[in-house]
């Protein structure tokens, strides 16, 4: 991620930089995206890889992947494969870096022993809720355990005997002996291994003792030779346990630089809370386009380069602040606006019946793919007597500031003809506008000599002979409240869930020229937004997901800024 214009540099740069300068780490630059395999990334983990990985390339260094999988009952392969695919996805290469925590177990229980041995470590019996009570609070210093005092010869023969299965989960752990009154409570003797038997994704049976995050983390950071250790903020207090655990074992020291996470308006980051979504079926899946996972916005229709762009914009701080999402989906409309092919799609049809167009005719009326970009060319789109248009293009009684079509007026139809509404058929029950009989004007083509003559609106529309149908799914942000912790008291988070946020439409029309459109792939439906090909797409049916509408809240407060 070099430094560009639009993204000055910052904090972590600047340290890299100075670094080099003094050839810190023999001007070495390693770094590591560690993420643990205990869920779906999201767009805050987006923002980690582009820094992580992108400083590594721009600094001619290495990054590497690392699960930091030391909790096996909430580790799957599933997450594994998922967050390797995202990384790709995202444009970024791990090489034949790829390591786990897992790959140093061995190591760890031999550092562990190393701090038992060198008393700085003990086997505690205390439960887990003793351990909390014991440990004190924010206000309070904590409490020796009874068992601190151990010998070491004690402690190894326990610490072994746990290894080996020989006591009940939960029954004893192994803490390091730091200071029980430190006002950090992550120094107050945490827990280093807990007795657990529980199947590893990759070790199966073979332990019965697991690492702690905190003992495992700065250790593997250690192994692996890495120079920047770059974290999120709530790493900040875990600092002063790594330095003293690497202290303590006399290892390489990598320096931990701390910045701010990324926190999202209308958007919960929180990977316990989306799986919350997940197992309660608020939403279909992890992949759900409502989701701020990686694979959601990726389903939605957002592209990696919107996203890197993104992350990059946002820039990287010291404090947290929460940004507005209508940048994110700034960033996307600035490159679907380049990338995506323009078509045309009704998704609430209403028919429209040209009187004196020959029932017969064809004509296949060229239309330009990407005013952005001459080079996606040209396509042919047909043109028929029987046609759709939007339902809301219509109004019986219009407005004063309606333009669009209604009894009496003309409008253009894209790439088409002007056309004149001349009558309106109705349901004699419901009294529901159901067809439209109009005249078209054949002198005002577009590109003939006529077609200059001035309407004040132009509508898309597609040949109802020759559309496809397709059902089309709306969304919209999946909380209704920019912060959706702000509850009342008593209320839980999911109070803010936005009812509306997806709507399905399953008899709307598309320009043939999608026919063979596969998942995955981008389109901007003229007037109504960019929209994605869903992986539930098949033969017989199309399914698109609305990626972001065409209104660029973003750009309205940032030229609002400029004028302030």
């Amino acid at each position: 991620m070099p430094t560009t214009d639009s993204a000055p540099s910052h904090f972590i740069r600047n340290i890299i930089a100075e670094d080099l300068k003094k050839n810190k780490n023999q001007g070495r630059v390693h770094t590591r995206f560690p993420p643990e395999p205990n869920g779906y990334l999201h767009i805050g983990h987006a923002k980690a890889i582009c820094l992580n990985f992108g400083l590594a390339a721009e600094f001619g260094g290495l990054c590497n992947l690392r699960f930091d999988d030391t909790n096996p009952t909430r580790e799957d392969v599933e997450y594994v494969e998922s967050i390797k695919s995202d990384i790709r996805w995202l444009g970024f290469d791990w090489g034949e870096r790829e390591y786990y925590a897992s790959d140093y177990f061995e190591r760890l229980y031999r550092y562990a022993v190393q701090m038992v041995q060198a008393g700085r470590a003990y086997v505690c019996d205390l439960s887990p809720d003793e351990i909390r009570e014991y440990r004190g609070t924010l206000t309070e210093p904590g409490r020796d355990s009874p068992y601190r005092m151990r010998s070491v010869e004690e402690n190894l023969d326990l610490f072994e005997r746990m290894r080996s299965g020989e006591f009940p989960d939960g029954s004893r752990t192994l803490r390091a002996k730091v200071d029980m009154r430190s006002p950090n409570l992550n120094m107050r003797d945490p827990v280093m291994y807990r007795i657990l038997r529980a199947r590893h994704h990759r070790t199966g049976d073979q332990w019965r003792l697991y690492p702690t995050y905190d003992f495992a983390h700065g250790q593997s950071d250690s192994i692996e030779g890495i120079t920047h250790s770059i974290c999120t903020l709530e790493f900040e207090d875990h600092r002063p346990l790594y330095d003293w655990f690497l202290d303590a074992l006399n290892i390489h020291h990598p320096q931990q630089i701390e910045f701010a996470r990324l926190n999202l308006t209308y958007t919960v980051m929180s990977k316990r809370k989306l799986l919350e979504l997940v197992e309660q079926g608020r939403v279909a899946g992890w992949d759900d386009p409502r989701m701020p996972t990686i694979a959601g916005l990726r389903r939605r229709g957002y592209t990696p380069e919107a996203i890197r762009s993104f992350c990059e914009r946002i820039g990287v701080a010291k404090r947290s602040s929460t940004v507005d999402i209508a940048m994110l989906e700034h960033c996307l409309r600035e490159d679907l606006n380049r990338s995506a092919p323009r078509v045309m799609a009704v998704l609430r049809p209403l028919r429209v019946v040209l009187d004196n167009y020959p029932e017969e005719r064809v004509e296949e009326l060229e239309a330009v793919n990407n005013p952005e970009d001459p080079g996606m060319g040209t396509r042919k789109v047909p043109f028929s007597r029987v046609l759709y248009i939007e339902q809301e293009d219509f109004r019986e009684d219009p407005p004063k500031q309606f333009f669009r079509l209604a009894p009496g007026r003309e409008v253009r139809l894209r790439y088409a003809y002007i056309i004149k509404c001349v009558d309106v058929v109705k349901d004699p029950e419901t009294g529901a506008v159901t067809e439209l009989r109009c005249t078209y004007d054949p002198e005002t083509k577009s590109g003939s000599a006529q077609s200059n003559r001035k309407v004040k609106a132009t509508l898309h529309w597609v040949s109802a002979a020759h559309a496809l149908e397709a059902e089309v799914r709306s969304y919209d942000h999946l909380f209704s409240k920019e912060n959706p912790e702000d509850v009342e008291e008593g209320a839980d988070w999911t109070a803010n869930l936005n009812p509306n946020s997806l709507e399905t439409l399953t008899s709307c029309r598309v320009e043939p020229s999608l026919k063979g459109a596969t998942p995955g792939n981008r389109y901007q439906f003229e007037r109504l937004g960019y929209f994605c090909v869903d992986t539930d797409s098949s033969n017989g049916r199309m399914v698109f997901n609305r990626t972001v509408t065409l209104r660029d809240t973003w750009a309205k407060i940032e030229k609002a800024q400029q004028k302030g």
